[in-house]
């Protein structure tokens, strides 16, 4: 048998972090839907990266998202077929697709980026300034120690 302790899941902050993560996916969806947007939070993730860099290496897209690269695929595939997005080969290296976004993908951001801004503040409002530093500031050192250990 091992020595490790057991861990009490409630009082482990990595438990109570992917349980914000899936809660919060949860309430972006269901504003998503109440907006009559029909858009995935795995879309949504996309659509705001090519907003910032459009035409992106579809690689690229999967590392920045944490995705692997069939599972980019399809999200890009289900994308298109929605008119969110177009896939172009890369004019130096047509083994690499480049993504770009559609008229109507730029249009869905317009209408997401308000639920979105109204979304984060009323999730954090009980929350002072000093708190949200904090949390950030200590996510941060987890992220960091997670990137050390990996590294090992």
């Amino acid at each position: 048998m091992n020595n490790t302790k057991a861990i009490d899941l409630n009082a482990h902050a990595l438990s109570w972090v992917g349980k914000i993560h899936y809660d919060f996916g949860f309430l972006v969806q269901k504003a998503f839907r109440q907006n009559g947007l029909d858009l995935s939070k795995e879309q949504w993730s996309v659509l705001k990266r090519l907003h910032v860099n459009d035409g992106q290496p579809q690689n690229d897209l999967a590392f920045i998202t944490h995705r692997d690269k069939t599972s980019m695929t399809r999200l890009v595939n289900t994308m298109e077929s929605k008119n969110l997005v177009e896939r172009k080969s890369d004019e130096n290296d047509r083994r690499v697709n480049r993504i770009f976004l559609t008229d109507h993908g730029k249009e869905v951001i317009q209408k997401v980026q308000p639920i979105m801004y109204d979304l984060i503040p009323a999730v954090q409002e009980s929350l002072s300034e000093e708190e949200i530093e904090t949390l950030i500031n200590t996510l941060k050192k987890i992220k960091t120690k997670i990137a050390d250990i990996a590294e090992e």
